[in-house]
């Protein structure tokens, strides 16, 4: 730009002084217009430069844009994992309330467990003749050991728990060591436990437990004496129970139920 500035300052001195020649005028316009083609080359330049620019514009433009969408879809997927987390969390909330039914079902079941064992113990013993009683205080076919028994047992299926308590201690005092002996103790716990004494529940479970360590009686009774504590609010003493009874008798229902009350306890 500064050489087409000095050629036009030129001209404008050679005609100023008149001296200029035909020769000297076509040597300037021959500078002049190598000088124009130079300018337009170096437009043309800029102008290719001007459009590479661009190029790269757009190019980023559209990296921007996949980058958007990529970032968009990332936010889409997190909210549907957080839905399927959420949906996961009522399945588990709603496996623990089945879990928690399936517990009381096999509570009852435990207790129904406890009435078919008494029953095969009077059919062993009575052979084909057991199942009938009778509303008196000698049951046909049976001998007096087994009526008393029978009798009391009747009287606690009616939910007379205290004068079916007082038919158990006087069987416990005629036959202290009898078959059915672990029995009545247990079910003497138990008319304790159904009337919510549960301090005296846990003494007479307790006596299953020391009397007849070797009887059927001992895993049940200190279930329910782990659930008298639970129910007393004592969790440290119940934890200590629950955990005997899984670790004495692991194959157990008693055990099973040990180990889902023990989750709930901690």
């Amino acid at each position: 730009m500064k050489r087409f500035v000095i050629l036009l300052l030129l001209i404008s001195l050679i005609c100023t002084v008149g001296c200029a020649t035909t020769k000297d005028l076509q040597r300037v316009h021959g500078d002049f217009d190598r000088q124009i083609a130079a300018l337009k080359d170096e437009d043309a330049g800029i102008r290719k430069d001007i459009v590479k620019l661009k190029e790269t514009q757009a190019s980023l433009q559209k990296s921007q844009a996949e980058m958007r969408a990529d970032i968009t879809e990332l936010r889409d997927g997190i909210q549907g994992l957080k839905g399927i987390t959420e949906g996961l969390r009522k399945e588990m909330s709603a496996i623990a309330a089945i879990r928690e039914r399936l517990d009381n079902v096999s509570l009852k079941i435990s207790f129904i467990e406890n009435f078919l064992e008494v029953g095969k113990r009077e059919n062993h013993s009575e052979g084909d003749k057991a199942g009938k009683a009778a509303p008196k205080n000698v049951i046909k076919g049976k001998t007096e050991k087994e009526s008393a028994y029978a009798l009391a047992y009747e009287t606690f299926k009616e939910g007379k728990y205290e004068k079916a308590r007082g038919e158990f201690q006087n069987f416990l005092k005629q036959y202290p060591d009898s078959e059915y002996s672990d029995n009545a103790q247990f079910w003497i716990g138990e008319s304790f436990y159904f009337e919510k004494k549960y301090e005296k529940a846990i003494l007479e479970y307790e006596k299953v437990v020391k009397n007849y360590p070797k009887g059927s009686k001992v895993p049940y009774a200190l279930l329910k004496q782990g659930l008298s504590f639970l129910n007393l609010g004592d969790k440290a003493s119940a934890r200590l129970i629950l955990q005997q009874i899984i670790k004495e008798y692991p194959n157990t229902n008693q055990a099973r139920i040990a180990r889902a009350k023990l989750v709930e306890i901690k």
